[in-house]
């Protein structure tokens, strides 16, 4: 008897799945000039996800811009998403300065900024840093390491703890690297909210209506998609596009439940 194929064995893996989440960026679509690319191939992908009854969302820590212009962004080069489909860290971590009457110092790109117009930002008693590329500058980085000095008990939060992400132009530094570096200047440990923090996914499952174990995580970060996924219960599955590097994932590879 023949052994069964690659596309058998992950159909079978697929089985019993009612929700799929995907990350976005170097899975369906890579920023860059423009609009930047959809990846070849997840136009159509993601049409026949929806088309097959599972719930689908799109679970980012892209924090480029806001929610509704990201969609815009994505709809522009072929995918038919709507804004609730999409889940990026900016809107949960307002939830979370609110819920606490905190007052972030922002360390974000200006186009983030309309998604905290709401916030309190006066004498602020806490940091949010998300991936702010020319804007993690010395003097910005600086001024957001003083503001946590100065505090009894530094509270800093990032959207994500990625240490890099693509582009069509090459990789580039997530903010992992940049919450690292505050984190050992003010010896503090940072609050995560976005991927692989269970309560961001577990917010994204409860919305699909989906158990954890009957939900499938895609991502190309075994960390923070892959890793995350599992660690609230699902099943996680890399790809091999975006910033998947086979030597970066070598050491954790049985950590992957599919390739």
């Amino acid at each position: 008897m023949d052994a069964p194929s690659a596309k058998s064995k992950f159909k079978e893996f697929c089985c019993d799945i009612d929700g799929i989440i995907l990350d976005i960026s170097g899975v369906i679509h890579v920023s860059g000039e423009g609009d930047g690319l959809a990846i070849p191939g997840s136009i159509e992908a993601v049409c026949r996800l929806k088309a097959s009854g599972v719930a689908v969302r799109f679970c980012t820590n892209s924090t480029e811009t806001t929610r509704e212009k990201l969609v815009n962004k994505l709809n522009r080069v072929g995918f038919n998403l709507l804004p609730e489909e999409v889940f990026p860290p900016a809107p949960a971590v307002c939830q979370v300065l609110k819920e606490r009457g905190l007052r972030p110092h922002l360390l974000i790109r200006p186009a983030l900024s309309p998604d905290f117009a709401n916030v309190d930002q006066n004498s602020p008693n806490c940091v949010v840093l998300g991936d702010a590329a020319e804007e993690l500058s010395y003097d910005n980085m600086n001024k957001a390491f003083q503001v946590l000095i100065n505090m009894k008990e530094p509270i800093l939060i990032s959207m994500g703890v990625g240490k890099y992400y693509l582009e069509m132009d090459g990789l580039k530094l997530d903010c992992g690297p940049y919450m690292k570096a505050l984190e050992y200047a003010c010896d503090t440990q940072a609050e995560i909210v976005g991927k692989p923090s269970k309560p961001f996914f577990d917010a994204v499952l409860k919305d699909m209506k989906v158990a954890p174990e009957r939900a499938l995580m895609i991502g190309d970060d075994v960390v923070s998609d892959v890793g995350g996924g599992q660690a609230c219960g699902m099943r996680g599955v890399l790809v091999r596009t975006g910033k998947y590097r086979w030597a970066f994932v070598l050491p954790l590879l049985q950590k992957t439940d599919i390739i």
